[in-house]
């Protein structure tokens, strides 16, 4: 059986991870080889590989990643995969809050006011019972990296077991991927999973 190849190089997220799925679906081969060009794409699509129960491998070349995948047993089970969407998340309780923000101030007024109250929600959700996970997109991701004015309460968040994904597209818009500091870098795939899990989202946009 031979080895399958799947070059992801210059597609945007989700799709590295969303053709790595089609190909573990369809089958077929002994290991697969996905090829992305950043850092973002690598680590998220490790990441499902690793959820559905393969062995990962990541070599550099030429400035891409070359993700040699091999499914446990020599073929991920139909189930495994099938599970992958519906389990994320689910270490934490199914009934967990999940505050999905969009925006580094918080409200329409003026902009050192936002930060003054979005500062006073994260010292409140450092205190009282941490949500099951906060999801971080455009200039939310801005909260999460070096210089953060609320960095020290997220941090606290994610000690106590908050689950911190922070979208890569947007940390890459930013130029901010190498001063995160807290969380994980996350895509569109993974965070619109924790939006359809069982639980109540609140959105701060």
């Amino acid at each position: 059986m031979s080895d399958k190849i799947v070059d992801c190089t210059g597609l945007a997220c989700p799709a590295p991870v969303i053709n790595t799925k089609k190909a573990l679906e369809e089958g077929g081969f002994e290991n697969l080889l996905v090829i992305v060009d950043n850092d973002a794409a690598k680590e998220n699509v490790t990441r499902f590989a690793s959820r559905a129960g393969c062995s990962v491998l990541v070599e550099e070349k030429d400035g891409s990643y070359h993700l040699k995948i091999k499914p446990a047993g020599g073929q991920p089970s139909e189930s495994s995969l099938e599970t992958v969407d519906k389990n994320v998340g689910k270490d934490k309780e199914e009934d967990g809050v999940i505050y999905f923000i969009t925006t580094n101030s918080l409200g329409q007024g003026p902009p050192d006011l936002g930060e003054v109250l979005m500062k006073s929600l994260m010292v409140t959700l450092s205190e009282q019972q941490p949500p099951k996970a906060l999801l971080l997109l455009n200039t939310g991701v801005y909260l999460a990296v070096e210089g953060s004015p609320v960095l020290e309460q997220m941090q606290k968040i994610a000690e106590r077991g908050t689950e911190i994904l922070v979208c890569g597209t947007c940390l890459n818009y930013y130029k901010l991927k190498e001063k995160l500091a807290v969380g994980v870098v996350s895509n569109m795939y993974d965070i619109n999973s924790r939006l359809r899990a069982p639980g109540k989202v609140i959105t701060i946009a």
